[in-house]
């Protein structure tokens, strides 16, 4: 139950980065809006949007680690099993006592 809930987690985070990163605007874009391209009036304001999506991107990014790490441990040790290698059983032949 708590592997589910760690995998949709992953998921739902990895996402969410994915979204974050297209969302922002390259290096090169500030220097438009300096020049009066237009760019200023978002909705985060003419600089507020880069430090909301930067956060918003390092926290997404810490939680995909540690969720990483999580799952990954988990998994590990997920499988404390015999190998089947070890429990190979060979039946020997039975002879039958035939007339010699």
């Amino acid at each position: 139950m708590l592997y589910t809930v760690l995998m949709v987690s992953y998921l739902v985070v990895a996402l969410a980065i994915i979204g974050l990163v297209l969302i922002q605007q390259g290096k090169g874009a500030d220097m438009g809006a300096s020049f009066g391209a237009g760019a200023s009036g978002t909705l985060f304001g003419s600089g507020g949007s880069g430090n909301f999506l930067t956060r918003a991107t390092a926290i997404c990014a810490v939680l995909f680690f540690v969720l990483s790490l999580s799952i990954g441990n988990m998994s590990s040790h997920k499988s404390d099993n015999v190998s089947d290698f070890e429990t190979i059983e060979v039946e020997q032949p039975v002879q039958d006592d035939l007339p010699q």
